[in-house]
């Protein structure tokens, strides 16, 4: 029993659905980030909202909205999953470096681990149960 635990290898198909629970698990995580702004955005009117880079405040937001809202469901999807943590990444990037750079670890903690999760999506792929998976397969 012990050494079934401790065993340091594992099976395709264990990966394949630990992969899947990531990338399902993490696109419904940040949707609670992204869905917000994404009803900032479409609300129309003035647009407040951090400019850390300097693009402007609409065009951040936009951006934001593409990597939280689109790129997360792409994730869950596993349709260009690789391609998709790139924007991810960069907000992660951002948040954690730019705009919580004085602030204290605590406050980019959030940010760092999804900025993690995102490298180990963008390293493994999306795997087996994807969108990827089935469109590459034929």
């Amino acid at each position: 029993m012990i050494k079934k635990i401790l065993k340091t290898q594992t099976s395709d198909k264990k990966l394949d659905i630990a992969i899947l629970i990531l990338r399902v698990a993490v696109m419904a995580f940040m949707l609670v980030h992204g869905v917000p702004k994404l009803m900032k955005l479409l609300a129309g009117g003035e647009i407040k909202f951090a400019d850390p880079i300097g693009l402007g405040m609409g065009f951040t937001l936009f951006l934001a909205v593409f990597s939280e809202f689109l790129c997360s469901i792409l994730i869950g999807m596993g349709l260009g999953t690789r391609l998709a943590t790139l924007p991810l990444m960069a907000t992660m990037a951002i948040a954690a470096f730019v705009a919580h750079a004085a602030d204290p670890f605590g406050s980019k903690e959030k940010a760092l681990l999804y900025l993690v999760i995102y490298l180990v999506l963008f390293l493994v792929g999306s795997r087996k149960y994807s969108v990827d998976h089935y469109m590459l397969k034929k």
